[in-house]
């Protein structure tokens, strides 16, 4: 049966207990790690959030009573313990933080028994995801998830704190907001009082941090909570956490400076990692023609290297053709991988045909300089030569290259060259290379809805010095937007925004808006913008990414409280689930379900 705290109070943490209490008497809280009685003495393992310290029972010492309760005691019991804190009689633990002291019980109470786990409660477990989740309480209390929640509880206050101090205002924007569908699909939420109507759970607080500037609050910053029904990865949840900011009379340079000393204490305060300022900057054409990525992982070389030139009028019909038809032939150097087998060459195969390429052509370079190439027999002697020549290319070396339209080729092998790291070893997570990308295209054509479409928002502003191709040829104008990266991970993305209504007109002219169109959409942050607005930009970070790289974890599941899987679901608390027909009659809501 439970027992009380009634008359017992908690002294320390479980690692709050050091050497230097030796011979006073705590009391303690947590959960029994393990138990193990050696007859006539008991060792337990007490864990709570911040460690283990281990408790030692004895007839003695704690009477009859308490010592036959300590033989009971099983995994993920709560216990208290009131004790001596003594230097440790057995050999040190160094592997523990309280691995030199134990506890002498002199009391002991069961606050609550615990029915054996379905799994173990320990770091880096083996168990089943699926099983972790759906038992997602027990999980948390694994020290590693704690450790990642709590570093990134630290990361958010040290967040509060810098900002504050640079003079922003936390303001907190609406959940229920309106539908404006031109990003991803949004969360609808029906409205009771107004029958068929919706509102939309926020994308991100945009229009309404840009009203703020409208407002004269000039600098304004938000922990947010976002939702975007779009499918799942490893980096991407339903519903996410932002760190968000938008700052008023200010362009590109000011956005930058303070989110690299922002990123530059954070770093230092949790991890002791010193951020090189400034940190690189390369525009959006220069990463795609380097890295084939727009979020380039810049921790090891193996750019891709434009070949088209060199291989327009050669045999290999593959290349040739694709460079006739305005596509590109590329390549990447896998250095050291010439002795690569076959079977692995044809994974590499399958895997970028994931990325839409039709194949992969390779030479593989043994060390004694002998050729292997799925393609040689098409192209004279000179014309290999010079394309090895071309990608630097030496024995022991394994050449790899895509033919096809550009986005296809970059998308390919940006993807290649950042599977053959991971499997060469070269990714190193306490390595944090950031980089800002900037000057990404405004726009991208879309073949589905056969017009152009924001590659950001509809509020990012063209480079000035391309405004006069919004008439001419949309699809070159730069926008004056920019991604902070890190290994390979897009943490963040922001924009200087229009305030002039004559480019704002023109852009949604370009998207194919008429102004009747805009109005609805966008017609309070329009009618807004009539009453004098400052010139304005922000940025906002994917705080559950940016955790995900800082604790080194491989999924941001690991650093949410309680996660969804990749169907958006909650093994937990079985979300979402049918609802009664009563609260859908009083939302004016009938279910139709399709039986195909």
């Amino acid at each position: 049966m439970a027992e009380s705290m009634k008359g017992m109070k908690r002294t320390h943490r479980c690692t709050e207990v050091t050497s230097t209490l030796a011979g006073q008497e705590v009391v303690v809280m947590g959960w029994v790690q393990k138990s193990r009685n050696k007859g006539g003495i008991i060792f337990v393992d007490l864990r709570d959030r911040s460690g283990l310290l281990q408790i030692i029972f004895e007839e003695a010492d704690a009477g009859i009573e308490n010592f036959k309760k300590a033989e009971k005691l099983r995994s993920e019991f709560v216990i208290a313990v009131r004790g001596i804190v003594e230097k440790r009689s057995g050999a040190v633990n160094k592997n523990l933080k309280t691995g030199d002291i134990e506890i002498r019980a002199k009391e002991l109470r069961i606050l609550s028994e615990a029915e054996t786990p379905p799994f173990p409660i320990e770091e880096d477990s083996k168990t089943k995801e699926e099983l972790r989740l759906k038992y997602r309480y027990l999980d948390l209390r694994r020290p590693d998830i704690q450790r990642n929640l709590m570093l990134r509880s630290q990361a958010v206050m040290v967040v509060r704190n810098f900002l504050a101090e640079e003079g922003f205002l936390e303001i907190e924007t609406p959940m229920l907001t309106k539908s404006t569908p031109e990003g991803a699909r949004d969360y609808l939420v029906p409205s009771r009082v107004h029958p068929g109507t919706f509102y939309a759970l926020p994308q991100s607080p945009q229009l309404f941090k840009q009203l703020l500037m409208c407002s004269g609050y000039d600098r304004y910053f938000q922990i947010a909570r976002c939702f975007r029904d779009e499918d799942l990865r490893a980096d991407r949840q339903p519903e996410f956490t932002q760190i968000d900011m938008e700052l008023s009379f200010v362009d590109v340079d000011d956005v930058i400076d303070v989110n690299e000393r922002l990123l530059a204490r954070l770093f230092k305060e949790i991890l002791d990692v010193d951020v090189k300022l400034p940190i690189q900057r390369m525009t959006w054409q220069e990463a795609m023609d380097r890295y084939g990525s727009d979020k380039p992982d810049t921790r090891f070389g193996m750019e891709l290297v434009n070949v088209s030139d060199v291989v327009k009028d050669c045999g290999f019909s593959v290349f040739k053709d694709a460079v006739a038809a305005g596509g590109t032939v590329r390549g990447i150097n896998a250095k050291g991988q010439g002795g690569m087998s076959r079977k692995k060459i044809d994974a590499l195969v399958r895997f970028v045909k994931d990325y839409g390429a039709k194949g992969l052509a390779y030479i593989a370079i043994a060390e004694d300089g002998s050729r292997k190439s799925s393609f040689a027999k098409f192209m004279t002697d000179e014309e290999m030569d010079a394309l090895i020549g071309a990608m630097d290319g030496c024995p022991g070396d394994l050449l790899l290259f895509a033919a096809d339209k550009n986005k296809v080729v970059w998308d390919c092998l940006g993807a290649l060259r950042v599977e053959l790291a991971g499997q060469m070893g070269l990714l190193d997570k306490k390595q944090f290379n950031f980089l800002w990308i900037t000057e990404f295209p405004l726009l991208e054509w879309s073949e589905e809805q056969n017009r152009y479409t924001a590659m950001h928002h509809p509020f990012t502003m063209p480079m000035e010095e391309d405004l006069d191709l919004l008439d001419t040829d949309p699809g070159k104008v730069r926008a004056k937007a920019y991604d902070i990266v890190l290994n390979g991970t897009e943490l963040g993305g922001g924009s200087v925004r229009i305030f002039q209504d004559h480019i704002q007109e023109k852009m949604f002219e370009v998207l194919g808006f008429t102004k009747e169109e805009a109005y609805d959409r966008f017609g309070f942050l329009l009618n807004a913008f009539k009453y004098g607005v400052p010139p304005h930009a922000g940025l906002a970070y994917g705080l559950d990414r940016l955790i995900m790289l800082m604790t080194g974890s491989d999924s941001i599941r690991d650093v949410i409280a309680f996660p969804k899987v990749k169907d958006a679901s909650c093994l937990m608390t079985n979300a979402p689930d049918v609802v009664d027909d009563k609260q859908l009659e009083e939302l004016s809501i009938q279910v139709c379900v399709d039986e195909q």
